[in-house]
């Protein structure tokens, strides 16, 4: 989780509002032939949490949640159908970013669920070895004294997930640059092949979100909607469209990386948040 991605709109050409970044190099809208079947997810997590969230799993995240860390298990479905948001909330400019976590914190702090940073230090030991070749034509090693250890301080540092309970990871993404996934898996890669943790959950916004955005209006910070001030749109509504781009956090730039394999052997279990969520959206 990090700041928010939000466009400065007033930059925006008045008039028109940005256009969608391309992005679709580097955007999958479907999983991948290295995620895991949707019946052995369907095996494990809720038909409620399926039918409110769009749900992958990668090497077996979803089985080994449910088989191993049950309580976990709970802990984040009971979250993820805690949570809800509203057009307001997507709409509110600039720091609501901050707003999205807690709704999932409400329950997760509660039951335990810390933020976690990672650090070590590299003990490096290099060992010598003298060769000898003997009148018969073989040769014969010898091994040297032990050499004074190098350490190499700080090799791990700075990875923070933001929610961790035992051996279980949980990570939100709402609107960040989408460059923040990176981060994300790198860290649950480190703390995976540390032996630290053995999955990782992640949730992000669902590409069904995006008809959404193509009609809730921006808000000032007053909560009034934010107006063209000029040009063929001059006294319009600007629609959220820009500020939720193809350059942010949602699924489609999520699972191009898993599809990739970016999160190496560490277990990825990931959730996509959809129009189900939005308590005042007309689903119709």
């Amino acid at each position: 989780m990090s700041e928010e991605q939000d466009p400065d709109l007033d930059n925006q050409t008045e008039g028109d509002e940005l256009p969608e970044e391309n992005g679709a190099d580097d955007v999958s809208l479907r999983p991948g032939p290295n995620a895991d079947d949707q019946a052995d997810i369907e095996q494990y997590i809720s038909a409620e949490v399926r039918a409110l969230y769009d749900v992958y799993s990668y090497r077996h995240a979803a089985a080994i949640l449910a088989t191993s860390f049950p309580d976990e298990l709970a802990e984040i479905e009971r979250a993820l159908l805690d949570f809800r948001i509203t057009t307001q909330d997507i709409g509110t400019p600039g720091g609501n970013e901050s707003d999205m976590p807690k709704k999932y914190s409400r329950t997760l702090r509660p039951a335990g669920w810390v933020e976690a940073r990672i650090q070590g230090d590299l003990l490096v030991r290099m060992q010598e070895y003298d060769e000898e070749v003997l009148p018969s034509g073989k040769t014969r090693k010898t091994k040297r004294s032990d050499s004074t250890p190098r350490v190499i301080e700080n090799f791990i540092d700075g990875h923070k997930i933001d929610y961790v309970k035992g051996r279980v990871a949980f990570d939100l993404e709402w609107n960040s640059k989408d460059q923040t996934f990176d981060r994300d898996l790198y860290a649950m890669r480190a703390f995976h092949e540390c032996g630290l943790i053995s999955l990782g959950v992640m949730v992000t916004r669902s590409e069904k979100l995006n008809p959404v955005f193509e009609v809730v209006p921006q808000l000032t910070k007053t909560g009034e909607p934010e107006l063209f001030k000029s040009g063929k749109k001059a006294g319009q509504p600007k629609t959220v469209r820009a500020k939720y781009g193809a350059s942010t956090t949602w699924m489609g730039k999520l699972l191009y990386r898993l599809n990739a394999g970016r999160h190496g052997g560490c277990p990825i279990l990931v959730f996509g948040i959809t129009p189900k969520l939005i308590e005042d959206w007309n689903q119709t």
